[in-house]
């Protein structure tokens, strides 16, 4: 059965075919999906030979970042990391059976998300204080994503402005919020007309973060709350020329796009209160619609995990909606995003794009969320990875690896474009199912 098949308006995800059963069109042509129609460079062939996997970056960037860095970008909710690891397994537990004859060349991937053309259905997904991983890690991921043609969510809470990322990605940069509801959402709607002004491709509300939570990897690493530079962390950064020496090109990071309501004053600690007093809490139903109003863009909601959330976000005017757990964050108890998928999917019914996030490390994983209902696959971990294994080249290098196992995927599953993943036979062995939200 096809899970979730989309409808034919572009600004609701990409273009599916209305009749599964069509005649088959020919053979793919020679284009190559990876490189955007020529064969790898020298650069990109030796960068996947020395880390051909996102898991050969994270074990690279262990290695070369200051602990608490490491610790920031690896870790998740619970002592033991249950939610990663269940996103993880999750996605290695789905098994999609090959079709051969028909693709003899890599297939293109080439998507329109939005009314718009991105170059695969991937993503960076919105990255809270990045540069907390790796010093400049915005503008780093910006100029990748606008160089290979991919979304880049820039969060709220960043390094660089809006503006900046605009300027450095005109035709890719997202930005995501969280709520700032004092003075009846003052920051927040500003923020909104702010993005609008800048040409911001999308605009995305953070929609499960209701309260704050313990992440103990970072509180062990010595990352506390209200956030201190103190000596530990001073001098585990020492530790590390790779990230002491970004740092000193691209400075502390400091949360510039919130400079306007912070009288100027970004500084770790005085950023830190202004957090605790001005955000908070989730989006109300009656919010989002007034974000709806307020945003003439496409909006997507990220959070979503219950396909009756998914029904009244779309009966709302919600162009996409992030299926997501957060990355396995704010509490392990939650299921596995990918497991949520198709249940989601099949409430939604192609009204609004699906992007999943939070577990995806590769090309595969990237096929098997499309195959399940997804429009795009977004990652974080994997960027941040890559950041602290190649420094600033490392984006590129992870969005290259994405892009060539995703074409070698549809390749051998007989795919000869992305749309053709919604016809893969699949067993998904953790679906949730419709009727598991019966009763």
């Amino acid at each position: 059965m096809i899970v979730g098949k989309q409808n034919n308006n572009p600004s609701k995800g990409f273009t599916m075919p209305d009749n599964t059963t069509a005649s088959a069109p020919p053979p793919v042509d020679a284009r190559v999906a990876s490189t955007g129609g020529g064969g790898p460079t020298a650069e990109q062939l030796a960068l996947r030979r020395r880390f051909p996997t996102a898991q050969d970056l994270r074990a690279r960037a262990r290695k070369r970042l200051p602990n608490f860095a490491f610790e920031y970008v690896d870790g998740g909710a619970g002592g033991a990391d249950n939610g990663i690891a269940r996103n993880w397994d999750a996605f290695g537990s789905i098994e999609m059976m090959p079709r051969y004859g028909n693709v003899v060349r890599p297939p293109p991937t080439d998507i329109t998300l939005f009314g718009k053309p991105y170059s695969a259905p991937i993503g960076i997904a919105p990255i809270g204080g990045p540069g907390t991983g790796f010093p400049g890690a915005e503008t780093y991921m910006a100029k990748a994503a606008q160089a290979a043609k991919i979304p880049y969510t820039l969060g709220v809470l960043s390094a660089i402005t809006m503006e900046r990322a605009m300027e450095i990605a005109p035709d890719v940069a997202w930005l995501q919020l969280y709520r700032f509801s004092n003075d009846e959402h003052r920051i927040g709607l500003d923020l909104v007309r702010r993005a609008g002004e800048a040409g911001i491709n999308a605009l995305v509300l953070t929609w499960d973060t209701p309260v704050r939570t313990t992440r103990p990897r970072e509180v062990k690493s010595g990352i506390m709350s209200p956030f201190k530079l103190n000596m530990k962390l001073r001098m585990d950064a020492l530790s590390s020329p790779h990230w002491f020496l970004s740092m000193m090109k691209n400075g502390i990071p400091r949360w510039l796009n919130l400079r306007p309501y912070m009288d100027g004053n970004v500084g770790l600690e005085e950023a830190a209160a202004f957090m605790r007093r001005e955000q908070g809490g989730a989006f109300t139903w009656d919010e989002i619609a007034r974000y709806r109003d307020a945003w003439k863009g496409p909006l997507v909601i990220k959070g979503v995990l219950h396909p009756a959330d998914a029904e009244r976000l779309v009966s709302l005017g919600i162009d996409g909606i992030f299926v997501t757990n957060h990355g396995g964050r704010q509490i392990e108890a939650l299921p596995a995003s990918v497991d949520a998928l198709p249940a989601i999917a099949s409430a939604v019914g192609g009204k609004a794009a699906l992007i999943v996030d939070s577990g995806v490390r590769s090309g595969v994983d990237v096929a098997r969320a499309l195959a399940l209902g997804a429009d795009a696959a977004f990652a974080g971990k994997a960027f941040l990875w890559s950041l602290g294994a190649l420094g600033g080249e490392g984006p590129a290098h992870m969005i290259d690896l994405f892009k060539a196992e995703l074409s070698a995927t549809l390749g051998q599953l007989g795919c000869r474009t992305v749309e053709e993943l919604r016809d893969v036979k699949r067993r998904h062995p953790g679906a949730w199912s419709p009727e598991d939200f019966t009763g």
